[in-house]
């Protein structure tokens, strides 16, 4: 689910709720081993989690914990997103079971699970204007929301300071990062990151955005949004969504070599749904790394619209190193 722009409020203490740390930085050395580009994309035809009874099925955000996959990802019934969990032994048939994270107010979803030891820490997006706050459990099923939101809208001026949305947490070296959606007051969707020791307490990169907008007529020219991170053949890669003027979303594929300073990959094709229940959005990946290449689970829609209302269900593919 792409942040809709018109849900970001205004933000009159901006150095109130904006106020934060920045740092300079930059991550630690990617992975050398690995899938790497130019990477091939293939999917199973049909959605792997369907919609039900729901309005909205998307942004799965999957991990391996107990044994199993869990899946969290989030639920649109008309008026209000949620958090659903979904298990499954493979990644492909999953068992639904039901919402775990309910909200307070329109939304408690869109989020980032990463398994940490014993428990799993589960970033989402919450509030109005919208902010990131974190939930911990240790079974997947019955959670800890903690307090107050960890990470919010910027000081005026920033680029995310009209709000924050659509975490995506990795762990390199002895920190987390966290890619997001940030929104400034010209209403434009770009990338930045933020690092944290534990995961509550984080610094904004002083620099951000890590990623603009594309040029006029791409697919991304009108808004960028659900970072998926990984390290694989000596390169952070990153999976975005990318929006058009139509309201038309399609994935596309950046690369990095620091994590900070990305360039989209153009030897690798933009992801777009090829089926009728994907035909009009393709969106919300996250990913597995395999010694046979990078598994994606994604959202998708039929209906062309920014936030909700998409027919939205989650699906599957593979992005391959060509000749794999």
């Amino acid at each position: 689910m792409a942040a809709d722009p018109r849900r970001f409020a205004p933000i009159f203490l901006m150095f109130l709720c904006g106020c934060g740390r920045y740092a300079d930085f930059t991550l630690p050395a990617p992975e050398s081993s690995g899938p790497r580009a130019p990477f091939v994309w293939e999917a199973a035809p049909g959605p792997v989690l369907a919609r039900g009874d729901a309005v909205d099925v998307l942004n799965p955000s999957v991990v391996r914990f107990g044994g199993e996959y869990l899946n969290l990802y989030s639920v649109f019934d008309g008026k209000h997103w949620a958090t659903a969990l979904a298990a499954s032994a493979d990644g492909v048939a999953w068992k639904p079971r039901g919402i775990v994270i309910a909200p307070d107010g329109y939304i408690a979803a869109n989020g980032s699970a990463l398994a940490a030891g014993s428990e799993i820490l589960y970033w989402y997006e919450t509030g109005d204007p919208f902010s990131i706050a974190l939930a911990r459990s240790s079974d997947g099923v019955k959670w800890n929301r903690g307090g107050d939101p960890v990470l919010h809208a910027g000081p005026r001026g920033s680029f995310d300071e009209r709000g924050v949305a659509d975490p995506y947490v990795i762990h390199a070296g002895d920190r987390f990062y966290m890619f997001y959606i940030g929104m400034d007051r010209a209403r434009r969707q770009r990338l930045g990151v933020a690092r944290s020791v534990d995961g509550v307490r984080w610094e904004k990169l002083r620099s951000n955005p890590v990623l603009e907008l594309g040029p006029l007529g791409a697919f991304d020219e009108e808004g960028l949004g659900e970072p998926a991170v990984w390290s694989s053949g000596d390169s952070f890669w990153m999976l975005y969504t990318g929006r058009d003027r139509q309201e038309h979303r399609k994935v596309g594929l950046a690369k990095s070599a620091d994590g900070i300073h990305w360039e989209r990959d153009l030897k690798s094709p933009v992801i777009a749904g090829t089926e009728p229940w994907d035909r009009e959005v393709v969106c919300d990946p996250t990913v597995e790394v395999t010694p046979q290449g990078i598994r994606v689970w994604f959202g998708g829609g039929d209906v062309a619209r920014p936030d909700e209302n998409l027919h939205g269900q989650i699906g599957v593919g593979w992005l391959r190193s060509a000749g794999q």
